[in-house]
C-alpha cells in the first residue's frame, strides 16, 4: 500500500470510542485506595474531585486522608463539610459522616466539638442498633472529658444495651463507675470487659486501677504487670509503669566510702 493510501486508509478508519467518565463512586473508591498507599496523593485528589464531583464523597475522602497523616483538626473539618452537604441534601449518610466528624474531633482533643457532632449524628434519628450504641458510647467519651459525668452514665447505659458485645462499652463504664465512686458497678463491669477481652491492655490498666481503689494492693499490681506486659511501649503499658513505680522501694543513698 502506497503512503497515500495508507494515510487514507488510517483517515477512514472509525475513532476509538472516547472512555466513559468516571463515576462518583468509582472516583470514592480510588480515592480509598491511594489513603491506604500514598495519603498525600489522596488529599491532592480529593481537592480536585471538589470542584466538579459531589462535595459528600470528596469531602468525606479528604477527612480519611487527613486522618490517615494524623492531621486531626483538617479531618475534622472535611468531615463536617461533608456531613453538612449530605444533611442539606436529605442524605442518609449523614449521620455517619457526622459520627466520622465526632472521632476526630475526639482525637485532635477538641471534646466540645466532639459532643456537638456526635449530637447532630444522634438526632437525625437515623443510626439504629449498634450503630446508634455506638455513637452513643463515643458521645459518653466526649461528655466525659468535658466533665459531664452524669450524661455520660446515661449514653454508657444506652449503648450498653445496644453494644453489649463490644468490650470498650464496659471498660469505659466500669472507668466511669470508678470516677463516680461507685465501687460495686466498676468492679462488676470490668469483670464483663474481661470476659470480652482477657487480652486487652486497657481492661488490665483499669481493673488495676479499680482494685487498687478497693485498696487490693496485690490485685492491683498484678493487673498493672499485665497490662504492661500486653503493651510495654503503648499507653496502657506506659500509665500501668507509673502506677506500679508508686510500690518501688526507695533508692537507697551510696555508702560512704571509708576514708584510707
Amino acid at each position: 500500500m502506497t503512503p497515500l493510501l495508507a494515510l487514507a486508509a488510517a483517515m477512514a478508519a472509525p475513532s476509538p470510542a472516547p472512555a466513559a467518565p468516571q463515576s462518583d463512586d468509582d472516583k470514592f473508591r480510588a480515592c480509598l485506595q491511594l489513603v491506604d498507599k500514598d495519603p498525600e496523593a489522596a488529599i491532592a485528589m480529593a481537592g480536585q474531585w471538589r470542584v466538579s464531583g459531589s462535595l459528600i464523597m470528596a469531602r468525606q475522602c479528604l477527612g480519611m486522608a487527613y486522618a490517615a497523616t494524623q492531621r486531626w483538626a483538617s479531618a475534622m473539618t472535611a468531615f463536617e463539610q461533608s456531613a453538612q452537604a449530605a444533611q442539606a441534601n436529605q442524605d442518609v449518610r449523614a449521620a455517619g459522616l457526622w459520627v466520622q466528624a465526632g472521632n476526630a474531633a475526639l482525637a485532635a482533643k477538641d471534646a466540645i466539638k466532639a459532643r456537638g457532632y456526635f449530637d447532630a449524628a444522634l438526632i437525625l434519628g437515623t443510626l439504629k442498633g449498634p450503630e446508634a450504641g455506638e455513637a452513643r458510647l463515643d458521645r459518653a467519651r466526649a461528655l466525659v472529658a468535658t466533665g459531664d459525668l452524669p450524661r455520660a452514665r446515661t449514653d454508657l447505659d444506652a449503648a450498653l444495651g445496644l453494644v453489649p458485645e463490644d468490650p470498650l462499652a464496659w471498660v469505659l463504664s466500669a472507668a466511669l463507675a470508678r470516677r463516680m465512686g461507685d465501687l460495686g458497678r466498676a468492679e462488676t463491669d470490668i469483670a464483663e470487659a474481661a470476659k470480652r477481652a482477657p487480652d486487652d491492655a486497657s481492661v488490665a490498666l483499669e481493673a488495676g486501677n479499680i482494685a487498687a481503689m478497693g485498696g487490693k494492693v496485690e490485685a492491683a499490681k498484678t493487673a498493672w504487670l499485665a497490662a504492661q506486659r500486653l503493651q510495654p511501649n503503648g499507653p496502657q503499658g506506659l500509665a500501668a509503669a507509673r502506677a506500679l513505680a508508686q510500690f518501688a522501694p526507695p533508692a537507697q543513698p551510696p555508702a560512704d566510702t571509708p576514708k584510707p
